[in-house]
């Protein structure tokens, strides 16, 4: 696509594209990935490629969609063990696009978020090892310590569980545009106890097999999607890895790779626990707290969603059922917290 795509406008953005990143005499333009949170753009002169990050068109929340976090945090990890694309250039010029956005490298590979596409391209020991994969990178990520890469202030690791729980009933109050009781019961335990935290590391914030790129073998060769990125506590990581792990077909949730970790070759829940628990040595036996604080943020973000698509304010497909998966999300976040050993989650 040549010329102006959705939150580009190609006459600004080609002078700072030229002068910060490559001197090019044009660029193409499509929109790639999800495209629910941030917008992700691939850029492309001839035989180079690129990609671009910027926030959503609407519906901006305070806490959200901040691109200099990103690219910060892209920055600290590009020689890590954790592999990430390679960020290029950050830009701040509200005159340029009117967000703030950045540039990084453009990883060529695959993106298994379709189950019918992952089992047509990878065998089952290839989907048993990119899941092994994904859990090493996760402890590879929790056991850097952020003052090694520049990240001692990224964020405040104390009070990181209280916080997020007060930012989401925040953002939930704020959006609120239906009634939903099952959401308001889990803000409502949620917000009863405070949760002693496991440990402080770098975490991701919304860690899943889909915010992966697989090279033609199923290696994972980057991690993407890093705007939630912050210091904290690492199993809420784990918390949000679980609740994207189907382990059978159908179990509900259309949001992310869910349904590919239901192929064969993928390991149990049980097996991937086991293997983060032995590999970092992290005690999962409170994991359920984790798992509930994850089913009310996503519900409360694809509750935003909706909202921006019911505004008008989203590009790409598949925003219609984003509505029943948000309240799908803050029902079965609610059986597992009536069924955990947590007295405390039972309400």
């Amino acid at each position: 696509m040549i010329g102006d795509v959705p939150g580009i406008v190609m006459a600004k953005l080609l002078p700072w594209f030229r002068a910060k990143v490559a001197d090019v005499d044009h660029l193409e333009a499509q929109i790639i990935g999800h495209g629910r949170s941030n917008l992700t753009y691939k850029l492309t002169c001839r035989d180079r490629s690129w990609v671009l990050r910027r926030p959503p068109l609407s519906h901006i929340q305070p806490t959200a969609h901040d691109m200099g976090r990103e690219f910060r945090v892209l920055s600290a990890l590009k020689d890590s063990k954790v592999p990430v694309p390679r960020p290029i250039a950050y830009c701040d010029d509200l005159e340029v696009l009117g967000v703030h956005f950045y540039v990084m490298e453009y990883v060529d590979g695959f993106v298994p978020a379709n189950a019918p596409e992952v089992a047509h391209r990878y065998r089952e020991d290839q989907r048993r090892m990119m899941a092994d994969e994904l859990i090493d990178i996760l402890v590879e990520l929790h056991a850097i310590r952020p003052g090694e890469v520049g990240l001692e202030d990224f964020g405040r690791p104390q009070g990181y569980l209280a916080r997020q729980v007060r930012r989401f009933t925040e953002q939930w109050q704020r959006i609120r545009y239906r009634d939903v009781p099952e959401l308001d019961e889990l803000c409502r335990r949620l917000n009863s106890f405070t949760m002693e935290e496991s440990d402080h590391s770098i975490v991701h914030g919304d860690y899943r097999l889909d915010n992966a790129i697989l090279d033609p073998q199923g290696h994972i060769i980057a991690i993407l999607d890093w705007e939630m990125a912050t210091l904290g506590d690492p199993l809420a990581d784990m918390g949000l890895l679980r609740m994207y792990w189907a382990e059978r077909e159908g179990e509900g949730l259309e949001v992310g790779s869910a349904a590919v970790t239901a192929l064969p070759g993928f390991p149990t829940w049980e097996e991937v626990a086991q293997r983060y628990a032995e590999k970092s040595g992290r005690d999962l036996s409170r994991l359920d707290y984790y798992v509930v604080l994850a089913h009310f943020k996503l519900s409360v973000i694809l509750e935003n969603m909706y909202a921006r698509f019911l505004a008008g304010g989203t590009v790409g497909e598949g925003f219609e059922r984003i509505g029943d998966q948000a309240i799908f999300l803050a029902r079965r976040g609610l059986e597992i917290a009536n069924k955990s050993q947590m007295p405390q989650l039972r309400g």
